[in-house]
């Protein structure tokens, strides 16, 4: 197979990513680990902000952080030039404690709470991504609370059906996201939006979905939603200064997929824009895109400890690792699919076929199906690709199993920038009430 970024066989025969041996890492770090190859993080980054450049220079990239977020990828957002896609008021108070520059921070959400709303206007977040009529009223109550004039976007739903899993489908009308276009209900929520006085309204956004492997579902979008700023414009003189497509490129996590390159991506988006700009009595609007899984995704790679190997003769051989659907349940959320190598014996012939189980206590809980590897023994490390991106975002404490450390590796330096939770860390928030404090059974009453 062939490898992402920095990952690469070293002389010992060993998997390494960012010149880290990554048998040494788990021997160091402990076992589940998620690994970020820092330079490839930075090469993805600068790919969507030169491909901006090039192709349409009013513009800005915003990293989706939902798919990966904490303090340090924050940082290296900010560094690489890139803008804040934020979802939570736990990740508006990540970019905060991160230092990043909030008004570069666009917060998105169908259901945002007040305290959200009031967290954001507060801290300067540059853009409020309304989801709905509710959201647009509601942020134009709170900002007139705060004495304050909210900058908004509204998310529309063009009614465009990308190919991909029904769960990370958004752009169809069926959708919990947005106001449609097509039905009308896109129009008559900004039929009345300058009355909304605590609000500057700057334009329109959309996501059509994720992991996509085509760019005309991309420039589609763009025609669409031009075509309706033009009708805005004309019915209510609403001026489209900012026009957000969202993002969703796929990513590779088989050896078969092929998704386009960020150049190509961006050139067809950009082209469609400006084609359909010219057609209408529009000026150009500021482009913004929001990459989050073709940043960390191929950029991630977990590591695992294998422990018990049961083969049941005639069906299967069932490889067990320290880990499982509490650090990624996206196998059995999604029915997603991963490649993976022993890391200790990345040079060695495959040799048999094995099912990798992780260790939640639940049937469903298996990474992968039918993965060749070498002959396997309990201590070997397996590394499973691409998991930067809705890991450890989505990872919980199912069967009370602490979520596992992260490092960041370059140029053989590794450094920890999510700390490996304890068995403290589970039972932090646990409050017993006074009544359960003592061995004593509970009196029965009558």
């Amino acid at each position: 197979m062939s490898f992402y970024g920095t990952a690469r066989i070293n002389r010992q025969g060993h998997l390494e990513i960012g010149g880290c041996d990554t048998v040494s890492l788990a021997a160091q770090f402990g076992t589940p680990l998620y690994v970020m190859d820092e330079a490839a993080l930075r090469k993805n980054c600068r790919a969507f902000r030169e491909a901006l450049k090039k192709h349409y220079p009013n513009s800005l990239a915003i990293y989706a952080s939902k798919a990966f977020s904490c303090a340090a990828m924050a940082r290296l957002v900010d560094q690489e030039g890139l803008g804040l896609d934020v979802v939570s008021g736990g990740e508006i108070y990540t970019a905060l404690q991160a230092g990043f520059p909030m008004e570069k921070v666009y917060f998105h959400g169908n259901n945002k709470s007040a305290g959200e709303i009031a967290l954001a206007i507060e801290s300067g977040t540059g853009r409020l991504v309304a989801d709905s009529r509710y959201d647009l009223a509601l942020i134009n109550r709170i900002a007139g609370q705060l004495g304050k004039k909210a900058r908004v976007l509204l998310r529309v739903t063009p009614g465009i059906e990308a190919h991909t899993h029904e769960y990370i489908r958004t752009g169809q009308i069926d959708s919990k996201f947005g106001e449609g276009i097509p039905n009308g209900q896109a129009r008559e929520a900004l039929s009345g939006v300058k009355e909304l006085v605590n609000l500057e309204f700057l334009g329109l956004h959309c996501h059509i979905g994720s992991q996509i492997f085509e760019t005309d579902p991309f420039a589609d979008a763009a025609r669409l939603l031009i075509n309706f700023a033009s009708e805005l414009k004309r019915d209510f003189d609403l001026d489209l200064k900012e026009l957000n497509l969202g993002g969703g490129l796929g990513v590779r996590y088989l050896e078969g997929d092929d998704p386009p390159t960020i150049d190509l991506t961006v050139a067809n988006l950009a082209a469609a824009l400006r084609e359909t700009v010219r057609q209408s009595d529009l000026p150009e609007p500021r482009l913004i895109i929001e990459p989050g899984r073709s940043i960390v995704g191929e950029a991630g790679t977990t590591l695992y400890t294998v422990g018990s190997i049961k083969t049941i003769p005639g069906l299967r051989t069932y490889l067990a690792v320290d880990g499982g659907m509490g650090d990624n349940p996206r196998p059995a959320l999604y029915g997603a699919r991963y490649q993976a190598i022993l890391a200790n014996k990345a040079d060695q012939p495959k040799m048999v076929t094995v099912t990798v189980a992780g260790k939640n206590c639940e049937s469903g809980d298996l990474l992968i199906k039918d993965l060749e590897i070498p002959q396997a023994e309990p201590g070997d490390v397996l590394a499973v690709f691409t998991t930067g991106a809705y890991n450890y975002s989505m990872a919980s404490n199912y069967n009370r199993l602490p979520r596992p450390a992260a490092i960041l590796a370059s140029d053989g330096q590794a450094d920890l920038i999510i700390a490996r939770e304890t068995y403290a860390d589970l039972v932090r928030n646990d409050v017993i009430p006074e009544r359960l404090k003592t061995g004593a059974p509970a009196s029965s009453a009558g």
